[in-house]
């Protein structure tokens, strides 16, 4: 299986930063080269899709609505991923989750109905 445990969430004032991390353990992670990504659920809204990343690092794909705020990266080396958010806006406000899957095309497509293992998510507040 695949566990997904996220952290970093907290309250920031808008134009503030944070770094969410997650770290995957699991024999199935361990096995197999999972794509890895991020989503987001504001109250209210359905769930969407942030960012995503590949095994290797060398693909990234972004939300119109982070692009040039949030960075995506990953240590396979202590099996993490990792968002980085710059420039906070209260819209920015929402429960993150951590996503992993085999095929990155699961993660970057749709609001990640097909995505196989998830986090039980962090929360982050942004006050305007």
């Amino acid at each position: 299986q695949v566990q997904l445990l996220e952290s970093g969430g907290g309250l920031v004032q808008a134009g503030d930063s944070l770094r969410l991390s997650c770290v995957a353990s699991g024999r199935t992670y361990s096995t197999y080269a999972f794509a890895m990504g991020w989503f987001r659920q504001a109250p209210g809204k359905e769930r969407e899709f942030v960012a995503g990343i590949g095994w290797t690092g060398g693909s990234t794909y972004y939300a119109d609505s982070v692009k040039g705020r949030f960075t995506v990266s990953r240590d396979n080396a202590k099996n993490t991923l990792y968002l980085q958010m710059n420039s906070l806006k209260p819209e920015d406000t929402a429960v993150y989750y951590c996503a992993a899957d085999l095929a990155l095309a699961h993660i970057t497509a749709g609001s990640g109905g097909r995505v196989d293992f998830w986090g039980q998510g962090t929360q982050v507040t942004v006050s305007s």
